[in-house]
């Protein structure tokens, strides 16, 4: 039987090697909750809940303070997550130029509400509060590349060239 995080690939058993060591590694260090949860994500693409008992249990902490420190966070996920990330921003700039159209394109053409991926695992729909690129507004990332001054029209252009 495999696990979702690892869509049957064979990957399960090479995963949670890597976690073994991951943990095997900070077992003993103080502080080591937040970069055994950033290693394991970056394993898994996302923290399963099984994953996090099994932090907890290897760093003798209860479950409740392993998923209270993720849920803080925002860099933890806890859905798989698509290949690519588009990020819509929701700053004031974006707003005020058509930031709001902007969301309603690019939600009615990945077919998903933000938070949520795509079921082919190709898209995940995020908003932001700010990219830091309020002379482009309104701008969209997918991935690491940004796409400023857009228009709803535009966004159907964007997003198929992200396989």
């Amino acid at each position: 039987m495999s696990c979702d995080c690892c869509k049957g690939d064979g990957g399960e058993d090479l995963k949670a090697e890597a976690l073994r060591k991951v943990l095997a590694e900070y077992r003993e260090r103080k502080g080591a909750l937040i970069p055994v949860l950033q290693e394991a994500q970056n394993i898994y693409g996302y923290l399963p809940p099984r994953v996090m008992q099994e932090i907890a249990g290897e760093l003798r902490l209860p479950f409740a303070r392993v998923f209270g420190v993720a849920t803080f966070y925002a860099q933890f996920h806890f859905k798989p997550r698509g290949r690519n990330v588009v990020r819509v921003c929701q700053g004031t700039a974006c707003h005020v130029r058509g930031g709001e159209r902007i969301y309603d394109a690019v939600h009615k053409e990945l077919g998903v509400g933000k938070g949520d991926s795509t079921d082919d695992g190709r898209y995940t729909f995020e908003t932001v509060a700010c990219l830091g690129c309020c002379g482009l507004a309104p701008v969209v990332m997918v991935n690491e590349d940004t796409y400023g001054r857009l228009t709803p029209e535009a966004v159907g252009k964007i997003l198929p060239k992200y396989e």
